[in-house]
């Protein structure tokens, strides 16, 4: 194989692997950012069907 064609395919290679790896990095960071945000529903939802706590009546 001609070298420089091997080192134009090893150029196009890197381009792609460093493109795949910032939509990694992207994809990632709002991935966390949902998966907090779910959590969080997720807790408010359970308080909301809790209700209010539960009081015993006075006997006066």
């Amino acid at each position: 194989m001609n070298p420089e064609i091997h080192r134009l395919l090893h150029e196009d290679r890197a381009r792609q692997l460093r493109t795949e790896a910032a939509s990694f990095a992207l994809r990632t960071a709002s991935a966390a950012l949902r998966s907090r945000l779910g959590w969080t529903l997720v807790e408010w939802g359970l308080r909301l069907v809790q209700g209010a706590p539960r009081r015993s009546p006075r006997i006066a």
